[in-house]
């Protein structure tokens, strides 16, 4: 029931069915598509799905505005000060902020991860009911989180629910990768990125995930 209300990109038919329908949609998507490959594209995305909530929150924060390297060595100092394990809300909370800064966090991203963690560990924000709501009820719960915006819930809601209609019009590899693949003069603004994308709809995510190998490609 819950898989029909709301696709997730982790279901091959939904995968599938995303696929036949942007190449039937749109003839760019289409070259797309055929030069990547749906099921070579969709396994290298399940690589990097993230089940846990917890972590995928934590993570998406300790990301912002800095390299991927450098976020990844930042949550593996942050494991392995906790045994290997990212440490649970209650843990982190009752943790100095001394260790936790000494791993690579900020001052700014340490106040972010706080206001998570007490967010969990006080009941008002509970990833767990994720699954039964809508994508813009979980996007307007995730920004009253300290340093979680628009973006970054969106990211989750690719990343961890998989949902397969989320189209992050402010991503910036998005925005360079649609350029280059509609031969646009300039990167595309919110409102011109909406307008292209509607004929990617119920599949925007599928769409966006060609779209961002497509840079690498």
């Amino acid at each position: 029931m819950q898989a029909n209300k709301y696709p997730a990109i982790s279901d091959k038919r939904t995968w599938s069915a995303g696929v036949s329908f942007l190449k039937k949609n749109d003839k760019t998507m289409r070259k797309i598509i055929e030069r990547l490959g749906g099921e070579d594209t969709w396994a290298i995305s399940m690589k990097y799905l993230e089940k846990d909530h917890y972590v995928s929150l934590i993570s998406s924060i300790i990301y912002q505005q800095i390299s991927t390297s450098a976020g990844d060595s930042i949550l593996r100092r942050l494991r392995k000060a906790y045994n290997g394990r990212m440490p649970s809300p209650k843990v982190f909370l009752s943790a100095k902020e001394k260790k936790i800064r000494e791993t690579g966090v900020s001052p700014q991203k340490y106040r972010y991860l706080k206001d998570l963690c007490q967010r969990i560990e006080d009941g008002r924000l509970e990833p767990g009911r994720f699954y039964k709501m809508d994508d813009e009820d979980i996007i307007n719960e995730l920004d009253e989180v300290k340093g979680i915006g628009r973006w970054t819930a969106e990211m989750y809601l690719i990343r961890t629910l998989g949902r397969a209609d989320i189209l992050p019009a402010d991503d910036l590899g998005l925005r360079k990768a649609i350029q280059r693949a509609y031969h646009l003069r300039e990167q595309p603004k919110k409102e011109r990125i909406l307008r292209i994308a509607e004929r990617w709809r119920p599949y925007r995510t599928v769409a966006t995930i060609f779209l961002w190998r497509s840079l690498n490609s």
